[in-house]
């Protein structure tokens, strides 16, 4: 644990030390700007806390999808892979680790969100159960980083992530229900919407906004967790075997 837990401290000094790592917190407030304004300007301030969740979820996937798409490519142009892979530590794990670490940073895009919306909407949202706030964050965060963790295993013979990333960015958002909830979707479209995590985080977040006591929200937890472990095993399981396969054909460090 002890190696892991120093990659994870590492990781965090250098995404402090990355301005591009940290873009989320440049577009958060921007994207609370535009979703607020159009709730206002609608006459539905009850809806405001939807506004203000929508985008911090929103940064908190993309910056694990980015982390998740540039970490091996990245190594791989230091000519830090190899040394990584040759590690004590199971370069799976490290992967899962530093995309969680990225992950649970960006959850500071939750203040960032609900300070936009008291200063230039004078809104104040109001989080009614915030154990439950919490532990949705934190379970969110942590089936990003596993879910991420299995678009890193495309990487490690991908030399681009970028079109990768682009594609699973904005569907993710439209089938989790990020901003609209699941509700509003086309019928056929719903059954899918369970199988992606966020629909049952944003379920998750709304009800702590609720001032009506949370039912059922123990599943949605176990939902969203039992659908990153799931990420992360698979992650685990893609990368372990294209390491070995670049291994075999002598391409780890090609780019």
């Amino acid at each position: 644990m002890r190696p892991l837990w120093t990659v994870f401290r590492l990781q965090l000094l250098m995404t402090l030390r990355t301005p591009d790592i940290a873009h989320v917190f440049v577009t958060t407030p921007l994207y609370t700007l535009v979703f607020l304004a159009i709730q206002v300007h609608a006459g539905r301030t009850d809806l405001a806390g939807y506004a203000v969740l929508a985008p911090a979820l929103m940064a908190l996937w993309s910056m694990a999808l980015q982390t998740a798409g540039e970490l091996v490519s990245q190594e791989r142009d230091r000519g830090t892979l190899e040394a990584m892979v040759a590690a004590p530590a199971r370069y799976p794990l490290v992967v899962n680790v530093r995309i969680a670490a990225v992950t649970l940073f960006s959850a500071l895009s939750f203040a960032e969100a609900w300070i936009v919306a008291r200063v230039v909407f004078g809104l104040t949202i109001r989080i009614e159960h915030p154990a439950l706030f919490l532990a949705g964050v934190l379970v969110s965060a942590v089936a990003m980083a596993g879910t991420a963790g299995c678009v890193s295993a495309l990487f490690v013979l991908a030399p681009s992530a970028r079109v990768l990333q682009n594609a699973l960015s904005f569907p993710f958002y439209l089938l989790g229900g990020v901003l609209v909830p699941v509700s509003f979707l086309p019928v056929w479209l719903r059954p899918l919407s369970d199988l992606v995590f966020l629909s049952w985080s944003a379920s998750l977040l709304r009800a702590s906004l609720d001032p009506a006591a949370p039912t059922g929200q123990g599943t949605a937890i176990a939902a969203v967790a039992g659908l990153g472990l799931a990420g992360a095993a698979t992650g685990t399981f893609l990368i372990s075997r294209m390491l070995r396969r670049v291994k075999h054909t002598g391409t780890l460090a090609q780019t």
